[in-house]
C-alpha cells in the first residue's frame, strides 16, 4: 500500500508539474495603465523633482498571482526616453520585454508601451525601476508581489495583512544634477538621507492589530548604501528570499544590501504603543538613520525611547547572519525530473523553482564552466570609470537583443569580455560574454575593494554557495554550502572578500549581469550575458514582440515576415 500511495503521489506532482509548464492559455490576465510625469516631491523637506507613476511616489505596487500574465501600457509623459525593469522577475525565454537597454528600446517622450509579462512559476517579493540615465534617483520605483496559487500552500500561516517596505539612501539634489556629475567624470558625494516608502523621519506609519501577525516586504530600492532594518522591541521572522522561501530564522535586525528583498513576519505581541522602526546605512564611517512608526491600532501612547540600535561596522556581524540564511529543506515527496532524473524541488511548499524548466538539486550537478568576475574602478580619458574584468562597458547605438535578433553587424562582439580577470588597464567596449544554453556555470566574484558590493543577474536566480574573506581559490570550493544555500539574484560580496554562485543557464537570451551601485553600473560595471541556443524555437525564446519598439540601427525595420 504504501508504496502504491507513493507511486500516486508521484503521478499526480508531475500532472500537476507539467500542467503548469504548458497549460499558458487558462493562466489569468492583469491589466495595468501607468503615467510616468514628473512632479515636485518633499522626501526629505526640501522640495524636489521626482519621477511618479499615476501620481504616486513611489510608483504603485503590483499585486499578481504566480503565472499571471501583466499587460504593463506605460505612457511616457517625461520630455526624455524612459524604461522600467523588473528587478528579480525572471522574463522566461523573453529578454525583449527585460526593460534594460540592451534588450529593451526606450519609450519615446509622449508615446507609450506595453509590456507583456508572465510572472512565471515565481512567487515572492520583487520591484520594478527606472533604469536609464540615472531616473532611479529621481523614483519611479515600487513593490512587487508574486503570491502563491490559493490552493498550493506556504510554509507559513496566513499573516494578518502584507506591507511593501520599500528603503534606500536618496540625495536632496534632483537626479539631473547627480547625473551632470557622474557625465562630467566625477564621483558622487555621500546621499543626504535614507527614505522608507518615499518619505524621511516618522512619516511612514504601518497600523497592525494586537496579538496578529504581519508581513513585511523590505527592498532596498536605494542608490548604493548597504542598509539595516530593525524594529524597536520587535523580532523579525525571516521567511521568504526574493522568491525562495527561507528556514524560518528569527532576527533582531537585517541586513539589506542594495537590489536585495526580503519577507519578514513580525507579530504585535508587546504592549500597546507606537514604536520606532529604524533603518540605517551600515559600514559607513558617517552613519545615516531614519525612522518609521509600528503603530499599535489600540495604542494611547505616542513613540518614545531612544531609536533601537544597529549592529556595529564589523564585517563578521553581516557575513554570520549571511550564512545563517537557508533554504527550505525539501522534508517531503521529492519527484524525478524527467529530463535529469534527478530530484525535483518539492512543489508542495509552494516555492518557485530556480530552474523553472526541470528542477534539480544544484549540489549534484557537474559544472561546465568557471566564470571569475573582478571589479575596479579607474579613471579613463580623465574621468570617473568603473569596470568588470577591465572592461567599463558602454550603451551601444541599438539594444543588443534587437541587433542580435536582425543579425546587425558592428553593434557588439561576443567574447569583448573575458572569463577571468586580465590584469590589463581599464578600457571601454560594449562588453558581451557568450554562454551555452542549458550550461551549469560557476560564478565567483572577487572584490579587492574596501567597499560592500552587490550583485545581479538579471533574467536568473542563482544559488549562493559560499562567501569568505581573501582572494578565491580552487579550495574555496572545499567550504561550498552544497545542500540548502538559498537562491536568489542579487548577492552582496564583502570587503576584500569573494562570493561564489552556481547558476543554471536555463533561460535563452541577453541578460544584464551589474552592479547594483547605480552610479557604478551607470559608469561602466555591467555588461551581458548572451545565452544561445542554435534552436531558433519558441520552447527555447518567444520570438520578438509584435508591439516592440525600434531603435538605432533597427529603426524602420519589421518584427515579423510578411
Amino acid at each position: 500500500m504504501g508504496c502504491r500511495a507513493t507511486c500516486r503521489q508521484v503521478l499526480v506532482c508531475v500532472t500537476l508539474c507539467c500542467t503548469l509548464v504548458f497549460v499558458n492559455a487558462e493562466d489569468p490576465y492583469r491589466f495595468f495603465t501607468w503615467n510616468v510625469t514628473y512632479g515636485d516631491i518633499y522626501p526629505l523637506g526640501v522640495k524636489q523633482q521626482g519621477i511618479l507613476i499615476n501620481g504616486q511616489f513611489p510608483g504603485p505596487d503590483i499585486y499578481s498571482v504566480t503565472n499571471n500574465n501583466l499587460i504593463i501600457n506605460v505612457y511616457n509623459s517625461l520630455p526624455e526616453p524612459f524604461l522600467l525593469s523588473w528587478n528579480g522577475v525572471q522574463q522566461r525565454r523573453n529578454s525583449y520585454e527585460d526593460g534594460v537597454y540592451g534588450t529593451t528600446c526606450p519609450i519615446p517622450p509622449g508615446k507609450n508601451f506595453t509590456y507583456i509579462l508572465q510572472v512565471k512559476d515565481q512567487i515572492g517579493s520583487f520591484y520594478y525601476y527606472p533604469s536609464l540615465a540615472f531616473h532611479k534617483a529621481a523614483g519611479g520605483f515600487g513593490g512587487i508581489r508574486i503570491l502563491s496559487r490559493p490552493l498550493i500552500p506556504v510554509p507559513f500561516p496566513e499573516p494578518a495583512d502584507d506591507f511593501t517596505v520599500l528603503i534606500g539612501d536618496w540625495y536632496k539634489a534632483n537626479h539631473t544634477a547627480l547625473k551632470a556629475i557622474l557625465d562630467r567624470g566625477h564621483k558622487l558625494p555621500s546621499p543626504d538621507g535614507i527614505l522608507v516608502n518615499g518619505r524621511g523621519p516618522n512619516q511612514t506609519y504601518f497600523t497592525f492589530q494586537p496579538g496578529k501577525t504581519y508581513r513585511l516586504r523590505i527592498s532596498n530600492v536605494g542608490l548604493q548604501h548597504s542598509l539595516n532594518f530593525r524594529i524597536q522591541g520587535h523580532k523579525m521572522k525571516l521567511v521568504e528570499v526574493e522568491g525562495t522561501h527561507t528556514l524560518q530564522t528569527t532576527y533582531s535586525s537585517l541586513d539589506v544590501h542594495a537590489g536585495q528583498s526580503y519577507s519578514v513576519l513580525v507579530t504585535a505581541d508587546q504592549t500597546a504603543r507606537d514604536y520606532y522602526i529604524a533603518v540605517s546605512t551600515r559600514f559607513t564611517t558617517k552613519i545615516l538613520t531614519t525612522t518609521a512608526i509600528l503603530h499599535y491600532s489600540n495604542s494611547a501612547k505616542q513613540v518614545s525611547g531612544p531609536i533601537p540600535g544597529g549592529p556595529t561596522i564589523e564585517i563578521d556581524w553581516s557575513l554570520n547572519q549571511a550564512r545563517s540564511i537557508r533554504r527550505v529543506p525539501c522534508n517531503s515527496l521529492l519527484i524525478p525530473d524527467i529530463a535529469t532524473g534527478l530530484a525535483m524541488t518539492n512543489l508542495t511548499a509552494s516555492g518557485p523553482r530556480p530552474n523553472p524548466q526541470g528542477s534539480y538539486h544544484y549540489g549534484m550537478i557537474n559544472l561546465t564552466r568557471t566564470i571569475k568576475l573582478e571589479s575596479s574602478a579607474a579613471q579613463v580619458n580623465g574621468k570617473q570609470r568603473y569596470a568588470v574584468n577591465s572592461v567599463s562597458f558602454v550603451p551601444a547605438d541599438t539594444p543588443l537583443k534587437i541587433a542580435d535578433y536582425f543579425k546587425i553587424g558592428g553593434v557588439f562582439r561576443v567574447g569583448s569580455i573575458s572569463d577571468h580577470p586580465t590584469g590589463k588597464k581599464m578600457y571601454l567596449d560594449t562588453s558581451v560574454m557568450g554562454a551555452d544554453f542549458r550550461a551549469f556555470v560557476e560564478i565567483v566574484f572577487q572584490n579587492h575593494e574596501n567597499i560592500v558590493q552587490s550583485w545581479h543577474i538579471n533574467g536568473y536566480s542563482f544559488w549562493v554557495v559560499g562567501m569568505d574573506g581573501g582572494v578565491w581559490t580552487p579550495a574555496s570550493r572545499k567550504q561550498y554550502n552544497l545542500r540548502d544555500a538559498v537562491s536568489r539574484s542579487t548577492t552582496q560580496v564583502y570587503p576584500k572578500s569573494w562570493t561564489a554562485i552556481y547558476i543554471a543557464l536555463d533561460n535563452v537570451g541577453m541578460w544584464n549581469i551589474r552592479s547594483e551601485f547605480w552610479a557604478r553600473q551607470y559608469l561602466g560595471q555591467q555588461f551581458y550575458l548572451r545565452v544561445y541556443s542554435p534552436v531558433e524555437s519558441p520552447r527555447d525564446e518567444y520570438p520578438i514582440p509584435k508591439n516592440a519598439l525600434l531603435c538605432g540601427r533597427a529603426t524602420g525595420r519589421r518584427t515579423r515576415p510578411l
